[in-house]
């Protein structure tokens, strides 16, 4: 009798399918070792970085000046400049210089500043005003104000008044053009919008112009105080008896360098001072606009 071969193999036993009820293996750990070290990086704090350009400038001037390279009969050292200004300081001379020039540019700045909102606020909601005033300002634009200080003196004589008209005039070209764009430059989709959302024209410049066209505003307000104290240099060139300009012309009579270059630092801290405060304020009117601040 012959027996199968099929038979002899003892049957395996099939897998049981699993069931909800089963528990699921846990999973396996799986260990992920870096293969280098993370470094950090050092970063120079910006504050450090801003000062490192003036800084370095200044130290290759004492340099060049201890040296011999720059005589002081070209430049004073920034040791003559610092002990000048420390005996101006003690008599009174510099802070009443920089009161009286203080004082020239605050008043030249506000009458600028008024007349340019004014204009540009005609010009930029009024079709009618553009039509009459842009062409005007885009051609008196064109006339270099510094040559205007002649006719001034003719005009206004030789006391405050040509000094003070002279800042205002430097001070209303580029508030007015920039605030002129900015309103011009406000989308009309979101003037639509309002209307559509039942605003009236005092509504909408208000909520919807105005805050379009602050941003070119405060660009607009950096040039025209920098220009203020480009304007105001020139301008206290007219027979001044006091202020910045009143000693750096007695030094240029005895060839003192050291008084000439410690008015001009005087008035580039000033201008300085007045661009930090309007970075200040455009931080704090613009905290609803989200820009772009440079790669690290």
């Amino acid at each position: 009798m012959t027996t199968n071969p099929l038979d002899a193999v003892e049957p395996r036993a099939l897998p049981r399918p699993h069931t909800l009820t089963d528990k699921a293996p846990p999973p396996a750990r799986v260990t992920i070792r870096g293969s280098a070290r993370t470094t950090r990086r050092f970063h120079v704090p910006r504050s450090v970085r801003r000062t490192a350009g003036p800084v370095g400038l200044v130290l290759l001037w004492f340099l060049t000046s201890a040296t011999g390279v720059l005589p002081e009969s070209v430049l004073a050292s920034p040791v003559d400049v610092v002990q000048q200004a420390v005996e101006l300081t003690r008599n009174g001379e510099l802070p009443g210089a920089i009161a009286a020039s203080g004082r020239r540019a605050a008043i030249g700045f506000l009458i600028g500043a008024s007349v340019a909102l004014s204009l540009s606020l005609v010009a930029g909601l009024f079709r009618l005003g553009e039509d009459v005033i842009d062409s005007s300002m885009g051609m008196f634009r064109a006339i270099p104000w510094v040559g205007l200080i002649p006719l001034f003196i003719v005009w206004f004589g030789i006391e405050e008044t040509p000094k003070i008209a002279l800042v205002a005039l430097g001070v209303t070209y580029p508030l007015y053009f920039n605030i002129y764009g900015g309103i011009r430059s406000a989308d009309s989709q979101l003037v639509e919008a309002a209307r559509m959302m039942g605003l009236g024209r005092i509504g909408l410049i208000r909520y919807v112009i105005l805050p379009s066209a602050l941003p070119g505003a405060l660009v607009g307000l950096r040039y025209a105080l920098s220009t203020a104290w480009l304007a105001l240099v020139f301008a206290e060139q007219i027979n001044a008896d006091a202020g910045l300009g009143y000693l750096m012309s007695n030094a240029q009579q005895y060839f003192r360098t050291d008084i000439i270059v410690l008015c001009l630092a005087v008035y580039a801290l000033l201008g300085l001072a007045c661009d930090f405060a309007v970075r200040i304020l455009s931080r704090r009117l613009l905290t609803w606009r989200s820009n772009f601040e440079g790669e690290a």
